[in-house]
């Protein structure tokens, strides 16, 4: 049996996962929670965080326990059979493109403070930054998780350089800089703010896609998950506490920093957001392609998806989904589509899959995780409530592929009766 190359070591994944999270929103997301909830945004993401490590402890444990490339649809298959896991690893398939293309435009929102871009320019330049993740990920991931581990220390690094500045000399602000105070005894706008937090905690399921590249999976897996997931948490309170700064400022973090360091930080705070943004959508293509790779082996994808080249990576399903994704990019410019609906459609998806883990790690592990798991559902349950209408699209896609499948099913019994009927019904040699 063929297998994927094994070169990710603890700290690596660390700087994959933290990358994944932070991505287009790490210095966005922060200043639209603060428009939601007020002064009271820090307590969100607390909220959010805590919320989220049982999850991903679970989906940490499950990528140890059941390494395989297929992640939330090997262990979904594991727990309930072949169909539910095919219907959850598709949806994931069908799921990345759209969101690649809306994670790539929202990223190329970052460079309109330091260049300006015509939409077709803007279309040109997305599409080569797709080129270039394909050959970035054509070798493998060793390189990608040393890139995103020193990314990930990068923005560390900025942002503990401007909270410790505030510390040591408190910027002047001027008298719009208020944030509004979160009206007492209603919660509505703490979950308004964790329904728009969420974005940033999509992705902790990708890397389950790739447990089976680990060098030590049983030793680092668990530790590299949630390690990166608290810097990421603890990166997005920061970016919170001081983007309440400057909320009124388009980008406030760009603000905050030009008043503490001076006026580089539309190049400082635009490039490091456009980076963190097109290293998620690498690590969505790392995951996509192993999953379509693990599918096309067991004949629910074509065969030819199946093909590893000599790095041992998954180069035709890679490139196959860059394709598709450049295909949606070219339609949604074409179309004038706008990337935040497109958006929401995603994180309905992913949702259900979150969910659909959760419930095979009920059947799957120990007495011990319940209690993990048990929060990790009702963190999904606060998601679907806070996205609403936004989940219809994820069970009408989910619909389309179960009918997909069983159709694929009967079409195979058929096929096979029918070759028996032949093989009885042809004459024999005497």
């Amino acid at each position: 049996m063929p297998r994927l190359n094994q070169t990710i070591t603890r700290w690596q994944g660390v700087g994959l996962i933290a990358t994944t999270l932070l991505g287009t929103g790490v210095f966005i997301l922060p200043q639209l929670t603060i428009a939601a909830a007020g002064d009271k945004a820090i307590w969100a993401w607390v909220i959010l965080l805590l919320g989220i490590l049982p999850l991903a402890y679970i989906f940490a444990e499950l990528g140890r326990r059941f390494t395989h490339s297929a992640g939330p649809a090997y262990f979904v298959e594991r727990a309930f059979g072949q169909l539910p896991g095919r219907i959850i690893g598709l949806l994931f398939v069908f799921t990345v493109p759209p969101g690649v293309a809306a994670a790539l435009m929202m990223t190329f929102k970052f460079l309109q403070p330091i260049v300006t871009l015509s939409d077709s320019q803007t279309l040109t330049a997305e599409l080569l930054v797709l080129l270039l993740i394909f050959f970035v990920n054509r070798r493998g991931l060793q390189l990608s998780g040393r890139i995103q581990m020193a990314l990930t220390l990068l923005i560390l690094g900025v942002v503990l350089a401007m909270m410790a500045a505030v510390f040591i000399q408190p910027p002047v602000l001027t008298s719009t800089a208020a944030v509004s105070p979160a009206t007492p005894h209603d919660y509505s706008h703490i979950m308004q703010a964790i329904s728009l937090a969420i974005w940033s905690f999509l992705g902790i399921e990708a890397i389950t896609h790739l447990a089976d590249e680990f060098k030590d999976v049983q030793r680092d897996f668990i530790p590299a998950t949630l390690f990166g997931i608290t810097l990421v948490g603890l990166i997005f309170i920061g970016c919170t506490w001081l983007s309440m700064m400057a909320p009124e400022h388009p980008l406030a973090m760009v603000a905050v920093f030009e008043m503490l360091f001076g006026h580089s930080g539309r190049w400082v705070i635009g490039v490091l957001g456009f980076v963190s943004g097109i290293a998620t959508i690498n690590i969505y293509f790392a995951s996509l392609s192993r999953l379509a790779w693990s599918f096309s082996r067991e004949g629910i994808l074509p065969r030819p998806l199946q093909t590893l080249n000599r790095h041992q990576i998954p180069a035709t399903s890679l490139i196959t989904f860059i394709t598709l994704s450049a295909v949606i990019l070219i339609i949604s410019y074409l179309e004038k589509m706008d990337f935040a609906v497109m958006a929401h459609w995603v994180n309905g998806s992913f949702i259900l899959i979150y969910s659909a883990a959760m419930l095979a790690a009920w059947k799957l592990l120990s007495h011990r995780h319940k209690p993990a798991i048990i929060t990790g559902l009702i963190v999904c349950a606060v998601f679907i409530y806070c996205l609403g209408s936004a989940m219809l699209y994820a069970l009408v896609l989910s619909l389309i592929i179960t009918i997909a499948l069983l159709a694929q099913q009967l079409w195979k019994r058929s096929h096979l009766v029918e070759k028996s009927a032949v093989y009885h019904d042809s004459p024999t040699d005497l």
